[in-house]
């Protein structure tokens, strides 16, 4: 499977109106700690490669769950398209051990809050990133057949938001926080 991922810069308002008109359903409103490693055998920034352990606290249920993210490189010019596969982990702080026991190193880390809603069958989030600022995605789960049908889809509902999917960032938080830029 791949996640077909559409991120623009946005304010939060007018969304949030939009999405309340289309009659989008809250899924969640979390707290998310992205530690980014990097790998003793290859060189992640040069071949687009992630791998993450994600920390996420439900600030409405105070519950904090950690999960183990491998990210591929990107497969099309027209989104953030990638193969990903994620497994959660029982214990963040033992899962960091065995990570740094086989050679991987913390690379930076990612802070962020995050609204999620539920629309046709993709999931819309509102991110206010630590030293960033304000940006939404839209994402949907997809067999590679089905990535283009997936990704229009994705940039209709972007437009019924009242965004431009032109408007799109191909780079991931973490590397607009390395490059000290949310303008890409």
């Amino acid at each position: 499977m791949y996640e077909v991922e559409l991120k623009v810069a946005a304010d939060h308002g007018p969304v949030r109106e939009a999405l309340a008109d289309a009659g989008a359903e809250p899924v969640d409103h979390v707290r998310q700690v992205d530690t980014y490693y990097d790998a003793p055998h290859r060189e992640f920034a040069e071949t687009d490669e992630a791998l993450r352990l994600r920390e996420e606290t439900d600030l409405d249920a105070d519950v904090t769950t950690t999960k183990l993210t491998y990210k591929g490189p990107l497969v099309e010019s027209e989104s953030k398209t990638r193969e990903e596969h994620e497994t959660a982990v029982a214990d963040g702080v033992a899962a960091a051990g065995v990570l740094d026991g086989l050679g991987f190193e913390p690379a930076a880390t990612v802070e962020k809050e995050r609204e999620r809603f539920e629309l046709d069958g993709y999931t819309v989030t509102l991110d206010t990133v630590d030293g960033l600022g304000s940006f939404v995605e839209i994402e949907r789960e997809a067999p590679e057949p089905e990535i283009e049908a997936v990704r229009e889809r994705a940039q209709e509902r972007l437009r019924a938001l009242g965004l431009d999917p032109d408007d799109q960032i191909r780079t991931s938080y973490l590397g607009l926080l390395l490059d000290g830029d949310a303008s890409q």
